[in-house]
């Protein structure tokens, strides 16, 4: 009886979050272009997050938290509030998501003690980024004497966020994972990371020379963090806050349209209809890569082929959707101070992820004779005409 009543409770306060976020997106769309024009942390959305509760919303609902990327049961809740916050704003979406991703692999890898501690962090209100790329002339480095020697880059949220997960390289050659308090922006250089798009997620080169680790700040085994299918499954969750990104653009195509008096034009209309399938399509391809990714109990290889099918659809109709948004929108979409002009340099930056041809390339080869039909049975159709 307690256990269903607890469910009950976090059920009703995830669609009280989910409901509080999405009355916050026109505000946060209205940032987002400011934020963007002056190169700016969002500092307010952030503290909005932290204001309902959403920062504590990925721990386990034993801990307080929701379960959003801890609990199996919570996927289509996390999927909604990353969809949200990528709708508000790209930048937004991709620091909670890695927040998300954080919380995720210390509950996962964590010692219990571990795992309150930094559960009272995150109650507390702290944002925790996941920083794992080395830049090749000084990756991180463990010392024995436990400081770290090497940088991050890129760090989203480098300067601002208050705990990071990071890898770091042992002297044994395997790598780590470690939560540590982070510099401020002393330690940060943005130069050699300005980007087209994504510039309020702040991505920066973070020196992290002298850092004093803690013994027990090490989370789980060495390369834990690799374990698949966890590893790649969680790509869908940055699918999740990108299909966000696409639903906004859409919405910024039919609002211009309408407020232009072209809504009544064919061709307008049958570009909005092919922008409205694109969207629905990666909705669904979403919504199952979610269900598949967070469940985790069916054959590994499933799993990450699956949610790399999704990525994939993803980004094909982000893509669809970008030419037709461009195209029904003529210079309005490459005017600066416009959102759809920030969408679409956000989503081409958000993206680019690496090895996309890879990774469509060995789904496909993994699927490729799953389940077929033997010889022996043919197609029936085939047969009676024969």
């Amino acid at each position: 009886m307690e256990a269903r009543t607890a469910l009950r409770q976090a059920g009703e306060r995830a669609e009280h979050l989910l409901r509080a976020l999405a009355r916050q997106i026109p505000d946060m769309q209205r940032r987002a272009v400011l934020l963007d024009a002056q190169d700016a942390f969002p500092t307010e959305d952030i503290g909005l997050l932290r204001d309902l509760g959403a920062l504590a919303a990925p721990l386990p609902t034993a801990l307080g938290g929701l379960g959003w990327g801890t609990e199996p049961e919570a996927a289509l809740d996390l999927m909604d509030a990353l969809r949200l916050l990528g709708h508000g704003n790209l930048s937004v979406g991709r620091l909670y998501e890695a927040h998300v991703n954080a919380l995720r692999l210390v509950t996962r890898d964590g010692t219990a003690a571990q795992t309150r501690t930094f559960a009272i962090d995150a109650m507390a209100g702290h944002l925790f980024a996941l920083w794992v790329t080395d830049p090749p002339e000084t990756p991180l480095c463990l010392r024995p004497d436990f400081v770290l020697d090497g940088c991050k880059a890129p760090g989203s949220g480098a300067g601002h966020v208050t705990r990071a997960l990071v890898t770091a390289q042992l002297p044994s050659g395997d790598s780590c994972l470690l939560v540590i308090e982070p510099p401020g922006p002393e330690c940060t250089d943005i130069s050699g990371w300005e980007t087209q798009g994504m510039r309020a997620a702040r991505s920066a080169r973070v020196m992290l020379d002298g850092i004093r680790v803690a013994p027990g700040a090490m989370i789980g085994s060495a390369g834990a963090y690799l374990r698949q299918p966890d590893f790649s499954a969680g790509a869908w969750r940055t699918s999740a806050v990108t299909l966000g990104g696409l639903e906004a653009l859409v919405g910024e195509l039919r609002r211009h349209l309408v407020i232009r008096n072209r809504d009544g034009d064919p061709y307008q209309r049958a570009r909005v209809g092919e922008a409205l399938i694109a969207q629905e399509t990666a909705r669904l391809w979403v919504r199952q890569a979610a269900a598949v990714g967070e469940a985790q109990d069916g054959d590994a290889q499933d799993i990450v082929t699956t949610v790399n099918l999704a990525r994939i659809a993803v980004e094909t109709a982000c893509l669809d959707a970008m030419r037709i948004v461009q195209r029904g929108l003529g210079l309005v979409a490459f005017r600066r101070g416009e959102l759809a002009e920030l969408l679409l340099r956000d989503l081409a930056t958000y993206l680019r992820q690496p090895a996309t041809d890879e990774i469509l390339a060995e789904a496909a080869a993994h699927f490729m004779q799953r389940d077929l039909p033997s010889a022996a049975h043919g197609n029936p159709q085939m047969r009676a005409g024969e």
